[in-house]
């Protein structure tokens, strides 16, 4: 029954990974710490492990389509590869204070929570949509400086707490660059994978990682990336963001609450 619950875990995040240009650790992280009760430091490891197979997939589905100009991303990766390698490094003092970890999630999740049900208002989906009908190159414009700041500040969250970027990069290329939104969901997905095969490969020298957990997990991702980016080219996202923006609220709470000593 739990095999089974976490390749269904592994689906779901893939999909919704590929359907919103987020990594889907908002669905496994919540599954591992409180359905799969792994302590956070393995939580974290083992989430980013699964993460970096969604990402993979819905990045390869993105360019694939033609979705992204991946040579406008390459400052992103950098700066984010850079900034995921020292916070890893600091992800090992937070893995001997774990209750930290679940304070840090708590807060990124309530960020993200109320970032999707903002999305999700009619008139700001309505935004989105027409954006999402724009034709262009595909490119991520901006400066050399922009790039740089936006990738390290995206690529700090999988180092420290495992978690995905996609709510820094997606808002950031879509609000603050003014790109199209599936453009910004395709290079969220891309620079997130670099960032998740340096975290994942940290977190796995450093012992954190629950392989067998993680496997059912990342074949599950795998399945179900592939089904989100293609249900991104067919429907509007406001409304999943609306319905899964409060569930996570939720969750959100379940992290700070973990924190305090506090169970729900």
């Amino acid at each position: 029954m739990t095999e089974l619950l976490l390749f269904a875990g592994g689906l779901a995040a893939g999909a919704l990974g590929g359907l919103l240009g987020i990594g889907g650790g908002i669905v496994l992280m919540p599954l591992l710490r409180f359905v799969v009760d792994l302590s956070p430091p393995y939580a974290a490891g083992t989430c980013i492990l699964a993460v970096f197979f969604t990402t993979l997939g819905g990045s390869y589905y993105h360019l694939r389509h033609g979705n992204l100009n991946l040579r406008s991303v390459v400052p992103l990766i950098v700066s984010g590869s850079l900034a995921c390698v020292l916070f890893s490094f600091l992800f090992q003092y937070l893995a001997r204070n774990d209750h930290w970890l679940d304070l840090g999630i708590g807060l990124v999740f309530c960020v993200i929570s109320a970032r999707m049900i903002a999305d999700g208002i009619p008139a700001r989906r309505k935004r989105d949509e027409e954006k999402q009908g724009e034709s262009g190159e595909k490119v991520v414009r901006g400066t050399l400086t922009q790039k740089m700041v936006i990738g390290a500040s995206a690529g700090g969250l999988p180092g420290l707490l495992g978690i995905g970027t996609g709510s820094i990069l997606v808002p950031a290329f879509t609000y603050l660059l003014r790109i199209p939104v599936k453009t910004a969901m395709a290079a969220s997905l891309v620079c997130f994978s670099f960032n998740a095969a340096i975290s994942s490969a940290f977190k796995a020298a450093q012992g954190y990682v629950v392989l067998d957990v993680a496997l059912l997990l990342c074949l599950g991702t795998l399945i179900g990336a592939p089904l989100g980016a293609g249900l991104n080219r067919r429907f509007s996202s406001g409304t999943v963001k609306t319905i899964f923006g409060l569930v996570f609220l939720y969750v959100a709470l379940k992290f700070l609450l973990s924190f305090l000593g506090v169970t729900i």
